[in-house]
């Protein structure tokens, strides 16, 4: 799947990010953001190599607690979307950072309800913001890439309120370290974990269970 962006320079950084105070911070204080951008496995294989990310976890958010599984969600009628939760450090890592990579490595953010051959509304791309902040980074940033004509379609992402964020089965968790021959994982995410590599290499650390 050819990921908008890829064999590019780095997307622009958003001109607006929520950052960590310079005094005043707790050492031990962290973040979460969740996001969704198409099949969980290559999400996760990014994000849990990213310097400043604490913990990712797979699961379900836009839908009922009673519908978040993965049969249930697969059928495209529950309103889920397969999404990503991260833990991460803000004094190492910005939620507009984040934002960056989501962008311009995980997936194609102008294809709807769909990535490459994933067709379905539990494949789209979005934005479940904790607070107003992440909600006001992600509205700008969308805009700036948007009046950029940084792809060559709008952006389709959905920027929404998480409601509730629901962790998927255990055998989902770190699929795609797991399964490396998977063709699956060669073809669509080990591809995006070299682009990380190869853009954000400051950011880029190596990932073991």
């Amino acid at each position: 799947m050819a990921i908008a962006g890829a064999n590019k320079e780095p997307i622009p950084a958003p001109i607006h990010d929520a950052v960590a105070p310079e005094s005043g911070w707790d050492a031990d204080q962290r973040e979460s953001a969740v996001f969704a951008g198409g099949c969980f496995w290559g999400v996760q294989s990014v994000f849990q190599r990213v310097k400043g990310v604490d913990n990712t976890v797979v699961g379900y958010s836009g839908g009922t607690k009673e519908t978040a599984d993965y049969r249930r969600v697969s059928s495209g009628h529950t309103g889920h979307a397969e999404a990503l939760e991260i833990v991460y450090d803000p004094a190492k890592v910005s939620y507009g950072t984040l934002l960056r990579i989501f962008f311009s490595v995980v997936h194609d953010p102008t294809q709807l309800n769909r990535q490459g051959n994933d067709v379905g509304t539990q494949y789209r791309s979005a934005i479940f913001y904790t607070d107003e902040e992440q909600r006001e980074v992600a509205e700008a940033y969308v805009k700036q890439l948007d009046a950029a004509h940084v792809f060559q379609r709008p952006i389709v992402t959905q920027i929404l309120p998480l409601e509730h964020f629901y962790a998927g089965e255990e055998y989902h968790q770190d699929y795609a370290l797991k399964n490396p021959d998977n063709p699956y994982i060669q073809v669509c995410d080990i591809p995006k974990i070299a682009e990380l590599e190869r853009q954000f290499p400051a950011l880029f650390q190596e990932y073991h269970l």
